[in-house]
């Protein structure tokens, strides 16, 4: 095992746009903070640039781990880091893009690939998407954010490990759909609420009822999302085309998985999501688009409107995938693992399930010496070593 080296650093890039959506920093650059993590005792021309749209994950057991087997990564934190609230997938598209133009000239490496963990998987595969197809000028808002004229540079290969489809379609799927009154979200449909004991619908779920309850999760998520595009016309109707209003979204974690274990049955412990006891986050304070902006629903949360949406993207880009599933997740089920991997449009792509594995490797660090060997396995065959 070797012993790893970690690098903080920071890319500095200039952005032309109407108003600020970040605490701090001058207004026009954009500081993009990275970590490279490296073994002391091993050079390479092949880098894993690992990003999430809030970032943070530069400690990750399986980051280190691959670290520690001779794998050089780095770590790029959008500048939303840490807070979604106002965050645009769009310009984390642009801040990973800045990462990664800079890996050649200031490190050498020549192969970069893409690493999507959790929610850095749809992050990962919309870049793709636009690194080699560019269409995006404008985000879902109608905001100028030039992504044709960025000029990424395509990874050589996407790594989706423990990834979800996107944080529009993951949000829907998790959303109380009992909340029918965004004004009055705690006077609730008992018939559609799975914390209610009052609910007629119990665990196990008829076909029926899970049916209803999506219909009704997407239903929410229109209204929302209908309410939203009022308000930003409303604003620019009156000539403030820059103003912005933030909101308060209750009832983001609700899911029948979590309390019927027969939905996309896995390995995970029934009546537990990933933030714990599902009731409570429902309403508790980290729950999914819990606060929110009127542009960044719109980019990270509209199911209709949402640029960065895995399946969609993965079906238009080239370069070789590999698809990790744990299968004990409270966070990102099987479901979502297939769907990635059957929407990848060419045969270069290969899956994974790590029987037993958490989210995060942390309740079992037992399994991280076989996730990392699927990933050099992976990468030993794509040429990437």
């Amino acid at each position: 095992m070797s012993e790893v080296i970690r690098e903080p650093y920071g890319v500095v890039y200039k952005e032309t746009s109407g108003f600020k959506d970040v605490y701090g920093g001058a207004g026009g650059m954009v500081f993009v903070e990275c970590m490279r993590i490296r073994p002391a005792d091993k050079d390479s021309k092949t880098v894993i640039v690992f990003s999430h749209p809030i970032g943070g994950g530069s400690f990750l057991p399986l980051v280190t781990s691959l670290a520690h087997a001779g794998v050089h990564i780095v770590y790029c934190n959008p500048r939303y880091r840490g807070n979604d609230t106002a965050l645009i997938m769009e310009k984390c598209v642009l801040d990973l893009g800045a990462c990664i133009s800079d890996l050649e000239s200031r490190f050498g490496y020549e192969n970069v690939i893409l690493g999507g963990w959790s929610g850095g998987g749809s992050l990962s595969l919309f870049y793709q998407d636009q690194a080699e197809t560019p269409t995006i000028t404008q985000t879902p808002a109608g905001d100028a954010c030039d992504i044709v004229g960025a000029g990424l540079r395509p990874a050589d290969g996407i790594m989706l490990l423990a990834a979800h489809v996107s944080r529009a379609a993951t949000l829907t799927e998790w959303m109380d759909p009992s909340v029918t009154d965004e004004s009055k979200p705690f006077e609730r449909d008992p018939e559609l609420n799975i914390y209610d004991e009052a609910n007629p619908n119990q665990p196990p779920y008829s076909d029926a009822y899970v049916a209803l309850f999506r219909k009704a999760q997407i239903a929410r998520n229109r209204r929302i999302t209908s309410w939203v595009k009022d308000q930003l016309a409303e604003l620019k109707s009156r000539g403030e085309d820059n103003a912005e209003r933030a909101f308060c979204v209750h009832g983001t974690m609700a899911d029948v998985r979590w309390t019927d274990p027969s939905q996309d049955p896995s390995d995970r412990r029934p009546g537990e999501c990933y933030i714990g006891e599902p009731r409570i986050a429902n309403d508790g304070p980290v729950g999914l688009a819990r606060f929110t902006t009127l542009r960044s629903w719109l980019s990270q949360w509209s199911l209709d409107d949402t640029n960065a949406h895995g399946e969609k993207n993965a079906a238009r880009i080239g370069c070789p995938v590999l698809v990790i599933n744990n299968t004990a997740d409270l966070a990102c089920t099987p479901s979502h693992a297939k769907r990635l991997f059957e929407a990848v449009g060419h045969d270069r792509k290969h899956y994974h399930d790590v029987v037993g594995a958490d989210h995060y490797y942390i309740e079992r660090p037992d399994l991280l010496a076989e996730a990392v060997g699927i990933c050099q396995n992976w990468l030993d065959g794509c040429g990437f070593a």
